[in-house]
């Protein structure tokens, strides 16, 4: 089992790099946006004139949803996330991108950076997240046990 993963049932990495890697007790998450594997954006919708409405909220959940799924995939969860990095286009999101992050995590959880940057790598993309998380006993666990969605 390597310890690197591009897991098929999601977005498809946009350059030569895994979603996750583990090493040791760590797993690190590469950064994630709300792109679907279809790649679709979650959040990012268009009328019938071509008028996009973008959702930094439907964004963000999405977001830490694709990373619960990647965590659960090693056997982990949100808990086990101990640092986690936000890369937000717009700084006049923040207040969206924080109310859903409040809901899924809080003190409790993972320290945290938010910065501002000046594009990402699709137009519709309101952030990307990169994530560390520590599963204590995962250096200890059988190869090929547990190691992405869909691939156990």
């Amino acid at each position: 089992m390597s310890p690197a993963r591009v897991i098929e049932s999601l977005a498809i990495p946009r350059g030569r790099f895994p979603h996750f890697k583990k090493a040791g007790d760590f797993v690190y998450i590469s950064g994630t946006s709300s792109r679907r594997s279809d790649n679709t954006i979650a959040g990012a919708t268009a009328d019938e004139l071509g008028t996009t409405s973008l959702d930094i909220r439907v964004q963000t959940r999405a977001v830490i949803e694709t990373i619960r799924k990647i965590l659960i995939g090693v056997g982990g969860d949100l808990h086990d996330l101990v640092q986690v990095t936000t890369y937000l286009v717009s700084m006049n999101d923040f207040g969206g991108y924080n109310e859903v992050y409040a809901e899924l995590l809080d003190e409790a959880g993972p320290t945290r950076t938010t910065v501002a940057v000046h594009q990402l790598p699709h137009p519709h993309l309101l952030l990307e997240m990169q994530a560390v998380a520590h599963l204590p006993g995962l250096s200890q666990r059988r190869p090929g046990t547990a190691d992405g969605p869909g691939n156990q």
